[in-house]
């Protein structure tokens, strides 16, 4: 059977012999398959960046909230409507009636 009618084959075809046999040696330290280490390392990777960008993402929302904060808006919410929002908020948040958690 070869390698393209295995789905769960992988080809692990590397130009460089010596890089080859440094994932070969890693993955036996680690006690896997080469290829559950290639997967498992490119994983690690694609989250260490997914990582970095919601953090470089948190701290953009938090110079966001911080510029709007520091300049008051020329169409700044009134009592009557901040009043309203309260009001609204506490409707979403109370628990239904009858509701069955």
């Amino acid at each position: 059977m070869g390698a393209m009618s295995d789905p769960k084959a992988m080809n692990l075809r590397f130009p460089d012999p010596a890089q080859r046999a440094a994932i070969a040696a890693a993955a036996k330290q680690a006690g896997v398959s080469m290829q559950e280490y290639i997967l498992s390392a490119a994983y690690d990777r694609a989250t260490a960046v997914e990582r970095r960008f919601l953090e470089g993402f948190r701290a953009s929302m938090a110079r966001s909230g911080a510029a709007f904060a520091a300049e008051p808006s020329s169409i700044d919410a009134g009592a009557e409507q901040r009043a309203s929002e309260r009001e609204a908020r506490r409707e979403l948040e109370r628990p239904e009636r009858g509701r069955v958690a």
